[in-house]
């Protein structure tokens, strides 16, 4: 046992000399090594991009006519889907009754007036009569009881008048604005229902309304945009079509609904859009674009010089001894390549742009090409974002949305 001991002694002080030189080669093969990258200069600039929403086309104005008298059909003066002036007759009733009708009214007030005349005569005649005590104090008061009655029937014959003559003017149904008809739904000799039976429906063109809902939360921005926008048309609100096309035309903000939904905590708001051409048509469904309350002055960078970890995005930040540190950033949307950080940059900042894969936390780099800085490089990848993603930017930039919702 002691031989043993003693055998491993000798061994460690025969191998004792040896152990410094080992060290020092070891420090000499750890020499460091520069993981060569290519970085890009943070910048900021002016950004746009928008919310979108699914919107509903409505008209300003519509109107469902129904006749105000029953009757049969007997004129339809317009043409189907056309536009029609405010005043351009469009339906007769058969008139004929509603004419006799007028007629006989007339008549009868002026019979009555007639018979006021007279009994005014007559009154007059017995008042001189009694300031003779020639008649009897009945007769004045039974003639001034004949005036009066033939008064009150004056105001009754002008009243039938007016009710025979309204009948008349309601037999003829006419545009009450100017806008497109639809479809008549009845044809002549077709009887209608005074207030029941529905004839067509018209409404509005020009200018043209489209409804969205917003949460709750987006109130207070759209309050603020209806105070200070106070109607302008600008780029804050713009809609896409449903074949994905842009409409050419931007809106504003008109109306916000008096009160938020309990159940779905929405409230429906009504921007207008200029419709000339008449492009925009009620019922249809479209995508309503709003300007971010974020836009404008903004740190991006672009999106491939992302690292994402469990949920979270992170890029590779080069100090000035070109030492990489891992640095979490939060991200607003994307639009094209390029992805808008809301924190953990900082314009002039350097990342790493290429040769992600090959570093990690404390790798040293070497820069191997130019830096993408002065906007150069987000400016190509915008490019190529607005090339590779046309269809999407047509689609309401369905990218912003996504960014949106992360941020």
């Amino acid at each position: 046992m002691n031989r043993i001991r003693l055998n491993t002694i000798y061994i460690s002080l025969f191998l004792l000399p040896f152990l410094p030189s080992c060290k020092n080669h070891n420090k000499t093969g750890q020499a460091v090594a520069f993981v060569p990258v290519v970085p890009f200069t943070v910048q900021s600039g002016k950004i746009e991009y928008y919310d979108t929403y699914p919107g509903t086309v409505v008209a300003t104005d519509e109107v469902q006519l129904r006749s105000e008298v029953s009757g049969f059909v007997t004129g339809i003066y317009f043409k189907e889907g056309s536009e029609v002036k405010k005043g351009t007759k469009l339906y007769e009733i058969d008139r004929r009754k509603f004419r006799a009708a007028y007629e006989e009214a007339k008549a009868t007030l002026e019979i009555a007036n007639a018979n006021v005349q007279k009994a005014q005569r007559d009154a007059d005649r017995y008042k001189k009569l009694d300031e003779q005590n020639a008649i009897a104090k009945q007769v004045l008061d039974d003639a001034l009881t004949v005036l009066n009655n033939a008064q009150m029937q004056v105001k009754s014959s002008k009243a039938n008048l007016l009710n025979a003559e309204t009948d008349f003017n309601y037999s003829l149904i006419t545009a009450p604005f100017t806008g497109s008809i639809g479809l008549s739904l009845v044809k002549p000799g077709a009887f209608v229902t005074a207030g029941q039976t529905l004839l067509n429906t018209i409404s509005s063109d020009d200018p043209i309304a489209i409804d969205f809902l917003v949460d709750e939360k987006s109130l207070p921005y759209l309050i603020k945009l209806q105070k200070i926008k106070s109607g302008a048309i600008d780029s804050t609100f713009e809609v896409t079509l449903p074949d994905n096309s842009d409409y050419k035309h931007s809106g504003s903000l008109s109306i916000i609904d008096r009160a938020v939904d309990p159940q779905t905590g929405t409230i429906k708001i009504r921007t207008v859009f200029p419709n000339p051409e008449g492009s925009l048509r009620p019922g249809m469904n479209c995508t309503l674009k709003v300007l971010n309350v974020n836009s404008g002055t903004q740190v991006n960078i672009p999106v491939r010089a992302l690292v994402e970890q469990m949920g979270e995005f992170f890029v590779y930040k080069i100090d000035t001894n070109n030492i990489v540190k891992q640095k979490r950033v939060e991200l607003g949307p994307t639009q094209g390549l390029v992805v808008i950080v809301k924190s953990g940059l900082n314009p002039g900042d350097k990342i790493v742009l290429e040769g992600i894969q090959k570093v990690h936390e404390g790798s040293s780099v070497n820069i191997t090409a130019g830096d993408k800085n002065k906007g150069d490089q987000a400016k190509d990848d915008q490019v190529k974002g607005d090339r590779g993603n046309h269809d999407q930017t047509k689609q309401g930039n369905t990218k912003l949305e996504k960014g949106k919702e992360k941020g």
